[in-house]
C-alpha cells in the first residue's frame, strides 16, 4: 500500500499544477546555467518533500493514537469510503475547503510569506519556497494525508508522504524545463487516470480494514491482545 504514494504523486502532479504551477513558473531560477537551474529546482522539490514529511509525521501520530484505541480498521474503512466518494464525486472536495476556513487567516499569511520569498534569489530561498508551497491547501495532498493516516505508524505515514512528494518530482520538473509545453499536451490525458486510481486505492483501504485474512492485502486482526485487570480487595 505504501508504494501507492509514488503513483498518486506521479499521476496527480500535473493536476496539482493548477496551484503549484504558477509558483513553479515564478521561481527565480537561473536560466543562464542548466546546472544552477537544476540545483535550484532540486532545493525547491526538497522543501516541498520536507513539508509533506512534516504533515505525514503529524497526521501519522493521529493515526497511531487511533490505533491504540482499536480504531485502526474502522479508520481504514472510513478513509477508503471517503476516497471512493471523492473519486466519483469530485465536487465533494469543497468539504475540505470548508474545513480549512478557520485557518484562512493563517493561509493568507502563508501565501504572503511565499510571495516575499519569490522576490529573493538566495540559495535558501528555493528551499523555503518549496516548504511553504508544500503547506498550501491542495486536494491531492488531502488524499495522500488520508492514506497516510490509515497506516499503522507515524513513520510509515511520514514515509508515505515523502514518497508522494518524490512521485511529483519528474513531471513537475519536466513542466518547468519544457516551459509549459508538457503541461498543455499531457495534462488532460493524465487527469483521466487520477479518479480511477484514487477509487482503486479507496477500495484497497476498505478491503484492508475488513480484515479478510488475505496475506499482505487484508490481514486478519489478532484478537489475542487483550488487557485483563485483576482487582483484589483486602479486608483490613
Amino acid at each position: 500500500m505504501i508504494w501507492s504514494a509514488l503513483v498518486l504523486g506521479f499521476l496527480g502532479s500535473l493536476h496539482c499544477l493548477g496551484m503549484c504551477g504558477p509558483i513553479a513558473f515564478m521561481l527565480p531560477l537561473d536560466h543562464t546555467s542548466t546546472t544552477k537551474k537544476t540545483g535550484q529546482l532540486a532545493l525547491y522539490h526538497l522543501g516541498r518533500i520536507l513539508a509533506y514529511a512534516l504533515l505525514g509525521l503529524v497526521f501519522g501520530l493521529l493515526g497511531k493514537s487511533l490505533e491504540l484505541f482499536g480504531l485502526q480498521q474502522k479508520l481504514s474503512i472510513g478513509v477508503g469510503i471517503v476516497m471512493v466518494v471523492l473519486a466519483f464525486f469530485p465536487s465533494k472536495t469543497n468539504i475540505f475547503q470548508k474545513a480549512f476556513k478557520p485557518w484562512q487567516r493563517w493561509i493568507v499569511k502563508l501565501r504572503s510569506a511565499l510571495g516575499t520569498e519569490l522576490k529573493k534569489k538566495t540559495a535558501d530561498t528555493f528551499l523555503t519556497i518549496g516548504f511553504l508551497n508544500g503547506l498550501l491547501p491542495c486536494g491531492l495532498v488531502y488524499m495522500a494525508i488520508l492514506a497516510a493516516i490509515a497506516l499503522r505508524s507515524q513513520w510509515g505515514a511520514t514515509l508515505y508522504m515523502v514518497l508522494f512528494g518524490l512521485g511529483t518530482v519528474p513531471l513537475m520538473s519536466a513542466v518547468v524545463f519544457s516551459k509549459g509545453w508538457f503541461q498543455r499536451n499531457f495534462k488532460m490525458g493524465f487527469n483521466r487516470f487520477i479518479p480511477i486510481f484514487i477509487g482503486v486505492m479507496g477500495a484497497l483501504f476498505i478491503i484492508r480494514g475488513l480484515g479478510l485474512g488475505i496475506p499482505y492485502l487484508s490481514p486478519k486482526v489478532q484478537q489475542n491482545a487483550q488487557v485483563t485487570a485483576q482487582i483484589e480487595c483486602h479486608q483490613p
